[in-house]
């Protein structure tokens, strides 16, 4: 059953980041509401087991960001975070698993999750990441970040890869050269050698790149290149 946290007559807290938590595990729902109500710029405004409730709670309590577990009964937290998108664009999505498996994190990617953390996480990083796409920003661990670029230069190095862009992007020709290479884990030295340019020439691209897509890191850049088909 779905839990709304507040009621009709209470004041959403204005200066806190509203949080709800999707898992079908109430232990887990719990163990989370639990950690994140003693933090004062945190407010739990609800939690759900299942993706019905899920979008069931969102129409009545507010939320900056919902924790998705994968594995939620009957519709994934993959479908779900889709369906949460297309609803309500400005819910930032952040995936709470134990899935550590490409496949998983490039689909939740692509359905518009901001972040992606694993279930063994502790405190700190879980606020973190909270905190970081509550902002507006994305967040992925260590480990999901190196298993997200992994994958994708395997991807990436396969002849039968196609690369065709999926709609409008503010990028040149030259700049989705170097973000194909960036996302291949090669430094500026052998993207500058592969291309034929100079070395301060990429870090321009580079330093463009982020500004551009308004991503502060590669694993930004990766993402916004899954979603557009780049790679």
């Amino acid at each position: 059953m779905w839990l709304p946290i507040s009621d009709s007559n209470t004041k959403f807290p204005m200066d806190k980041i509203s949080v709800i938590i999707a898992d079908d595990h109430k232990i887990i729902r719990v163990g989370l509401r639990g950690l994140l109500e003693r933090e004062e710029d945190i407010y739990v405004s609800g939690e759900a087991e299942n993706a019905e409730e899920v979008l069931k709670l969102l129409e009545t309590n507010p939320a900056e960001v919902v924790l998705m577990d994968i594995d939620l009964g009957e519709t994934d937290g993959i479908t779900t975070t889709i369906k949460i998108k297309e609803l309500y664009p400005s819910i930032h999505v952040l995936g709470l698993t134990m899935h550590e498996e490409p496949d998983y994190i490039i689909k939740m990617l692509k359905a518009g999750a901001s972040g992606y953390l694993l279930k063994n996480a502790g405190r700190e990083e879980l606020l973190t990441a909270i905190h970081t796409v509550a902002k507006g920003d994305s967040y992925f661990s260590q480990k999901v970040s190196a298993t997200l670029l992994q994958a994708i230069t395997k991807q990436t190095e396969s002849p039968s890869v196609q690369k065709k862009l999926i709609g409008p992007t503010p990028l040149s020709d030259r700049e989705i050269e170097v973000l194909r290479l960036i996302a291949q884990e090669f430094s500026n030295g052998e993207i500058a050698e592969k291309l034929f340019i100079s070395i301060r020439t990429v870090d321009t691209h580079r330093r463009n790149l982020l500004e551009k897509l308004q991503v502060k890191n590669t694993v930004g850049l990766v993402k916004y290149a899954i979603e557009k088909g780049i790679i």
